[in-house]
């Protein structure tokens, strides 16, 4: 164990994705990390689908907040924003759906919320009842990393992490900084764009996960484009901790019925998850 490492089991400085990544490193395993939209189809299926994605080897959750404007999405998820909107999905029903699962969701949960909903809400408010609803993490990827230190206290007051995304396009020294204000791991986005599948995965992801070892000991969630086990198979090869899979997953959930679709997004994840952990 590092000497970091002990400093902040030491201190009690550890958050859940903290452990998380760490007891899944100690155990030489890949974090699985799926993301769903929130109210997609509706909030009753989600609580269905977070129980069936722990169920079935997810090790952390990412889950979306619907938003009108979603900038970094691709189509797929653009598509599930707006059904779960539709659906009448709220950043205060989110809470209240993960409030509900206390107890029976046991894996560290990522919101995924752009900058302009939380504002609305009220940042504090939000973040003092995401925690007690037992959120883990925080993802906002319209915040700007001149404006982080204005809001990383304050999720970290009420015990969660604040995980900013690192882009192909970053310079390195703005990577450096960036890198330094996210917290739990850092979100390495693989391509230049939105969200959405990809054929294959770039090589030059392995050149930018080398490049983020070099600057701090956060671990590296590899996201946007991965759907395959042969992606995952690169992200371990090339090193990272953890891989970020969207769309697949909202795919099947918009192509399910309602009465198929838990299962079908459980079949993925397991599939995901035995792929995750294949060793080379």
């Amino acid at each position: 164990m590092k000497e970091h490492e002990m400093k902040l089991i030491k201190n009690n400085y550890l958050s859940k994705v903290d452990e998380k990544f760490y007891n899944l490193k100690s155990n030489n395993k890949l974090a699985l990390m799926p993301f769903i939209m929130a109210g997609d189809p509706n909030v009753e299926i989600t609580s269905e689908i977070l129980l069936k994605l722990q169920d079935n080897g997810a090790d952390l959750i990412e889950l979306g907040i619907p938003y009108s404007d979603p900038l970094a999405d691709g189509p797929t998820i653009q598509l599930s924003a707006s059904r779960a909107l539709k659906a009448g999905t709220t950043p205060r029903k989110v809470i209240t759906l993960l409030d509900s699962l206390k107890g029976k969701l046991n894996i560290p949960i990522v919101l995924f919320s752009y900058l302009n909903p939380l504002l609305c809400f009220g940042f504090e408010e939000f973040c003092e009842m995401a925690s007690n609803a037992g959120v883990s993490g925080l993802i906002i990827p319209d915040l700007p990393l001149e404006e982080a230190y204005k809001f990383s206290n304050v999720v970290r007051t009420y015990s969660m992490d604040l995980i900013l995304l690192v882009a192909p396009t970053t310079p390195f020294e703005r990577m450096e900084k960036i890198s330094n204000y996210s917290k739990g791991f850092t979100y390495l986005v693989s391509v230049t764009g939105v969200t959405g599948e990809r054929n294959k995965m770039e090589n030059r992801v392995e050149n930018l996960i080398n490049k983020l070892k070099q600057i701090n000991n956060n671990p590296i969630a590899v996201g946007f484009g991965i759907s395959t086990p042969e992606h995952i198979n690169k992200v371990r090869e090339w090193g990272a901790d953890g891989v970020i899979i969207g769309s697949a997953f909202v795919k099947r959930i918009s192509s399910s019925s309602e009465k198929d679709v838990v299962d079908q997004v459980g079949k993925f994840c397991k599939d995901m998850r035995l792929a995750a952990d294949q060793k080379n």
